[in-house]
């Protein structure tokens, strides 16, 4: 008698937990389609600093694009969702200690300090996010740069993403992250302009809208700059939401060019350039990494593609870095209209030492 009532003791303690796990789970899917994020397709963007120059006297300009990876993802850093799953953490990183997050953004602040740009096209910047201890990484790094305009795009507006879901009391938390642009020069206009596609549900609410900021330049000989800050989708196996983002992006860019416009856009693009071997700086080593290529066709050939094929842009993070252990690649980069020449680029070797991703600089001229 005794053990066949422990036995009824421990199945209602096991349906007890089982039922409190499942109303934890209806809430948080209740919670996160109630708030989530539904941004309009074109939304203006408010300067968050202001430059006193309106109009672009020089043909010679520069630009540094640099996904910062929200200043947790440095060289001692894994992350649990690269080779893990949204259920358990395995050990590895969720968030990185305090410490870590405050070399990376210091790492970056000096960057911004000791890099000569006109233009800084930033990706994975927080705004107010639990991973990154709420840091202003927006304003941090608009100090740094005193006389440049400083714009915000959010892509990545949650207020409790629950992954891992078995681990609750170590949630990622409340994120506010998106794409940070500053110039040296006050645009006529900038946009943040939503890309198509998205995950299914549930998975969408807790994932980032992804979108691109559109800045508008004068240039004094009439002509207008349009400058492009872009952030395509991760963890998108099959490659069906870049496609989709691919194709809107093409005909944004082709509208701006026919009107005669000059155009730029950098990034973090998660795709490699056209032709470029995803492998190039790990032949047979990929570590079943794989990697996309932006199909060959999908600008003219007198556009031009922007990168440095000596340095890797980008680390995979299923473990801390190791030269020449983790897996290596080039996935940041520019494009550039025509009637635009490249001058000089060039990849900035930090040893991933700030980020998973590598700043990369070029010097252009307006023809």
């Amino acid at each position: 008698m005794g053990s066949r009532k422990t036995g009824k003791q421990l199945l209602r303690w096991l349906l007890l937990v089982l039922a409190l796990f499942i109303l934890y789970v209806a809430g948080l899917l209740i919670h996160g389609t109630l708030t989530d994020f539904q941004p309009e397709d074109r939304i203006t963007l408010k300067p968050l600093q202001s430059a006193s120059k309106t109009i672009i006297p020089d043909s010679i300009l520069s630009f540094v694009t640099w996904n910062v990876g929200y200043g947790g993802l440095g060289e001692e850093s894994d992350f649990f969702y690269d080779g893990g799953n949204m259920f358990l953490s395995g050990g590895k990183m969720i968030r990185s200690p305090l410490p870590s997050v405050e070399k990376n953004v210091k790492g970056a602040e000096t960057f911004l300090n000791t890099t000569q740009a006109d233009f800084f096209l930033f990706q994975e910047v927080d705004a107010q996010s639990r991973r990154s201890y709420y840091t202003d990484q927006v304003e941090l790094f608009a100090r740094q740069l005193p006389g440049y305009s400083a714009w915000f795009a959010e892509n990545y507006r949650v207020d409790r993403v629950p992954v891992p879901i078995l681990e609750p009391w170590r949630a990622y938390g409340k994120t506010r992250s998106g794409l940070a642009t500053y110039a040296r020069y006050q645009p006529k206009e900038s946009m943040r302009i939503q890309l198509p596609g998205a995950f299914s549900w549930p998975t969408r609410i807790f994932q980032l809208d992804r979108c691109l900021a559109l800045h508008r330049f004068n240039c004094a000989n009439g002509k207008e700059l349009v400058v492009i800050n872009i952030h395509n989708s991760a963890y998108d196996e099959d490659g069906s939401l870049k496609r989709k983002q691919m194709a809107f992006l093409e005909n944004l860019i082709k509208e701006e060019y026919e009107l005669g416009h000059y155009v730029l856009v950098g990034g973090d693009w998660n795709l490699c350039p056209p032709f470029f071997p995803f492998d190039k700086f790990m032949p047979g080593k990929t570590q079943g990494y794989t990697q996309l290529n932006i199909e060959p066709d999908f600008v003219p050939a007198d556009w031009v593609w922007a990168y440095d094929p000596t340095t890797p842009t980008n680390r995979k993070i299923k473990t801390p870095y190791a030269k020449g252990e983790t897996f290596e690649t080039l996935i940041d980069f520019f494009l550039l209209s025509p009637n635009l020449k490249v001058r000089k680029v060039r990849g900035i070797d930090q040893g991933f030492q700030y980020s998973d991703h590598q700043p990369v600089w070029v010097e252009i001229e307006l023809r």
